[in-house]
């Protein structure tokens, strides 16, 4: 299914107040939670050049969102879910900056991560949402979707039409 999402964002902590309008396909195997949490991230990061991955969901070793540099490695690398050790050891290695958006277990997620060798592991920016804020989302989710989205001191605020949806996003540690 294809997703139109037209975003109003107030990113107070970065200054950025942008409108966002864009199409998200969603993977047949793509749980919701998945793709509210790839929404998320894209309009929290959202900077020139952001871009969701052009072969989508299907190759696994390309990040769900990136921003490409002039070299061929990549500016800002951004996973959803819980990528293993091995995707986040290479995607330090061509990338400026990596980040991971986690909705589920992110501390199972991250006692894991701690047991493996990561490349630059301390510079990964790890964060998550609640699981309970993604579920209520998910109830509002349409087809096409107006959303304005205010982000301040680490908590979303998502104005669906009257319905006001709050949650925090979590800056989990190495």
């Amino acid at each position: 299914m294809i997703y139109r999402f037209q975003i109003e964002l107030s990113d107070i902590e970065r200054a950025v107040y942008e409108t966002l309008d864009f199409r998200l396909a969603q993977h047949p195997s793509e749980h919701m939670p998945y793709l509210l949490t790839r929404v998320l991230a894209f309009a929290l990061n959202t900077q020139e050049d952001l871009a969701f991955s052009a072969t989508g969901l299907h190759d696994p070793d390309t990040a769900a969102i990136s921003i490409p540099d002039t070299f061929g490695g990549f500016k800002l690398l951004i996973e959803i879910g819980s990528p293993s050790a091995r995707k986040l050891h290479k995607a330090t290695k061509v990338s400026k900056a990596v980040k991971v958006y986690t909705y589920k277990s992110p501390e199972r997620f991250m006692s894991e991560l701690r047991e493996e060798k990561i490349h630059r592991a301390d510079e990964i920016e790890f964060y998550s949402f609640s699981a309970e804020f993604l579920e209520e989302l998910a109830l509002v989710i349409k087809r096409d979707n107006r959303w304005d989205i205010l982000f301040d001191d680490g908590s979303v605020t998502i104005q669906v039409g009257e319905l006001s949806i709050s949650g925090e996003l979590l800056r989990q540690k190495y």
